[in-house]
């Protein structure tokens, strides 16, 4: 699976943002090849909107960047301070119970190695998914690499606030600890919480 991430800063109305997204966006998004489906994450006291799509293959993902271009920048326009957009290939992914509105998200940035990229991405899936989705509360978890530069996200689902603190305190150590055997880098926190999706 292949991702594109806009993340739009400076959002002075995040229930107008999802509004768009739904009444404007979705129906565009629906009528491309290799749709796979969308998810929207917000923290609302920062401003900050982050919106996933997922895609069959990276050339649909691509094919689809012309025909939603004016969208995303009339998003920006009207909705936004500044917006960001970056294409990531879903390396590994954990599905405990689908996501739902009002879930907590963490989003962590982390940076490695391009060479590295398929070597982590094993040892994600079999060392830090397993401990990670055995955790109360746990809905979901994704690594999501640009595998040229080696630079993503890992983002996490999780039933409310609560459940994702206890998760972070358990796996602390753990995280720590394997970053640092891996060569990863980690980078910005992200919490937020999720105000709309529709993954297949």
């Amino acid at each position: 699976m292949y991702a594109r991430l806009i993340m739009l800063t400076g959002v002075q109305d995040i229930d107008g943002a999802v509004a768009y997204l739904q009444e404007t966006a979705l129906p565009a998004l629906r009528e491309q090849n290799g749709y796979q489906g969308v998810s929207a994450a917000a923290d609302r006291s920062g401003g900050l909107l982050g919106v996933m799509s997922l895609w069959a293959s990276a050339a649909d993902r691509d094919a689809s960047t012309s025909a939603l271009s004016k969208l995303r920048e009339e998003a920006r326009d009207k909705l936004a301070q500044d917006m960001t957009v970056e294409t990531l290939d879903q390396l590994a992914v954990e599905i405990g119970r689908r996501p739902e509105v009002g879930n907590r998200v963490l989003v962590t940035r982390v940076s490695m190695d391009p060479s590295r990229v398929q070597a982590n991405a094993e040892a994600f899936k079999s060392e830090v998914a397993p401990q990670v989705s055995s955790a109360p509360g746990f809905r979901s978890l994704r690594l999501l690499i640009n595998p040229e530069t080696g630079e993503g996200r890992v983002s996490s689902i999780w039933d409310d606030e609560k459940s994702l603190n206890a998760a972070l305190e358990a796996t602390d150590k753990l995280r720590t600890e394997t970053a640092s055997k891996l060569g990863v880098t980690l980078g910005e926190r992200i919490f937020a919480e999720v105000v709309f999706t529709e993954l297949k």
